[in-house]
């Protein structure tokens, strides 16, 4: 996909440590379930296995920012338990989108008409009616500029849908109208994202 004049620029960052964009491990819920911002725990082996992975090569001076979600507070407790440097602090800025009244429902039990409303207004329309594309960029996009500011080596654990709206924030858009300026592609359960140098 490539970004469609939709917004205005971001400066570039220019950090040399970089940002790791850390997917938590894969929930306990049944694929093609809608479950956002619904609070879940994630397979306990899988996320012992990242945290494992992880643990070879972030940097020792990595400050290490997490979503609240138990998935995600489930790895970083697993990645300080062997890497004791590496403290995490949660953000409630880094949590997945909230999909509303849509939470837990398969996607495809969700009525047409509701996505259909969703795709022809993708930036602002509150799909389940709590929180649109924009207000999720927005946030993120909060994070992402404290992060450069910070200047040093950041790790997130964090969801794919944050993970998409950072790889947007990274070529410099803010914004997107339509669905199809949307990434299609995240990192897996467990995998890592590097951005920056």
């Amino acid at each position: 996909m490539r970004p469609h004049d939709v917004s205005p620029r971001l400066a570039q960052p220019v950090l040399s440590e970089g940002l790791w964009l850390v997917r938590h491990a894969r929930p306990l819920v049944d694929a093609g379930v809608c479950y956002g911002a619904t609070d879940m725990p994630a397979d306990s082996a899988a996320t012992q296995a990242c945290a494992l992975k992880l643990a070879q090569f972030l940097p020792t001076d990595a400050r290490v920012l997490l979503s609240p979600s138990q998935r995600c507070a489930q790895l970083a407790q697993a990645l300080h338990a062997v890497r004791p440097d590496l403290q995490s602090t949660g953000d409630p800025r880094l949590v997945e989108m909230d999909f509303g009244c849509w939470e837990g429902w398969r996607w495809a039990d969700i009525p047409k008409a509701a996505i259909d409303d969703w795709t022809a207004q993708f930036a602002d329309w509150r799909f389940g009616g709590h929180e649109s594309v924009q207000e999720l960029m927005d946030r993120v996009g909060s994070v992402w500029a404290d992060t450069w500011v910070a200047g040093h080596a950041t790790v997130w654990i964090t969801h794919a849908g944050v993970i998409r709206a950072a790889t947007l924030l990274a070529r410099g858009v803010n914004a997107v109208q339509r669905s199809d300026q949307w990434p299609e592609e995240a990192p897996g359960f467990g995998q890592t994202l590097r951005l920056g140098r």
